[in-house]
């Protein structure tokens, strides 16, 4: 059978969904595993061998859906569920399709009246949900992630300071209400006594700058140096990861790194904490409970729409700082 993936967006979403491109390739017999993605992001799945195309979506939908139709599919697996892979299905009407379901009525009563009735389910095994009918089970294995060897980054493109060890700090995220403001990055990165690389892509680079300044030999700024597979290798090669809720977190669940993981305006509840599979490995969750605010919004703001921010003003720091000392014991 020749299936389609549908996911556009974004690099998180993306690598949650490589448990379902590896168990539909590896359970159902003879699967011819596509995948249509945006141009952006299609980098994240270009080296996954358990795809066999690519098929990318730029400016030019007829050309697309022309090329879509081509290929003959049996069947859609839509893991985006928006207006955009309702315009292929539709366009290719005559394929059976499965879509994820996104869950948006809970997900508004969680956010708008503080009222949870999400299941308690990672949202990788409602991605899998969709392939039921192929008899498709969870391998247990995880999330994939794969970096070609031209993307290895090698041991003299980071300071001497940093051959022994280093902690990876994500700094980054989509949106501002999920990252830590620059001034509690700065006293997180000073209480912690280990040589530590900063974590980001291009936008980040100037907050990086300003963090790496309170102390230079200790923080290495790598935001925007190294390209996304790169940045994964330098993940790869962390003793541990302290991540806000963004794409980087879940790579790094999928080269099986221990997470600390930082929430603002999101909460784990939505379903897209680090996931191991079944690997016995422990993540370390650290959100301000007991705020009538939070969670605000399933994506984030540019800013607390309350002013306040308390989410992440109220964090404790001294907490991660000894939950980091500690992991570096083991």
């Amino acid at each position: 059978m020749k299936f389609l993936i549908i996911r556009f967006s974004s690099i998180g979403d993306i690598v949650l969904t490589t448990p379902v491109i590896r168990c539909l390739k590896q359970q159902v017999e003879n699967a011819e595993v596509h995948y249509l993605v945006k141009k952006n992001y299609s980098g994240i799945i270009e080296h996954n061998p358990f795809v066999d195309k690519i098929h990318v979506l730029e400016n030019d939908w007829e050309k697309l859906l022309d090329e879509l139709k081509a290929a003959h599919f049996d069947c859609i697996i839509d893991l985006h569920h928006n207006l955009r892979s309702m315009r292929v299905k539709k366009a290719l009407k005559k394929v059976q399709s499965f879509s994820f379901k996104k869950l948006n009525i809970e997900k508004w009563l969680l956010t708008s009246i503080k009222i949870n009735t999400l299941p308690k389910i990672h949202i990788v095994d409602r991605y899998l949900e969709t392939l039921q009918t192929f008899k498709v089970r969870n391998d247990g294995r995880g999330l994939d992630f794969f970096i070609p060897e031209k993307d290895i980054v090698p041991v003299d493109h980071i300071p001497t300071s940093h051959h022994a060890g280093y902690i990876g700090i994500v700094i980054g995220a989509a949106l501002e209400t999920k990252k830590l403001p620059l001034h509690k990055l700065k006293e997180l990165c000073l209480k912690i006594n280990h040589p530590i690389i900063l974590l980001g892509g291009k936008e980040d680079r100037n907050i990086g700058d300003k963090i790496a300044a309170v102390d230079p030999i200790k923080i290495y700024n790598a935001c925007g140096k190294f390209n996304l597979n790169e940045s994964a290798d330098l993940v790869r090669k962390s003793k541990l990861i302290v991540s806000h809720d963004t794409g980087l977190m879940h790579i790094a669940a999928a080269f099986k790194k221990q997470v600390i993981s930082v929430w603002g305006n999101t909460v784990p509840e939505f379903g897209m904490s680090p996931y191991y599979g079944n690997a016995q490995i422990t993540d370390f969750k650290f959100e301000v409970t007991n705020l009538f605010c939070r969670p605000c919004s399933k994506i984030g703001y540019h800013k607390c729409p309350l002013g306040h921010f308390k989410c992440m003003e109220k964090q404790d720091l001294d907490a991660i700082k000894e939950t980091v000392a500690s992991l570096l014991k083991k």
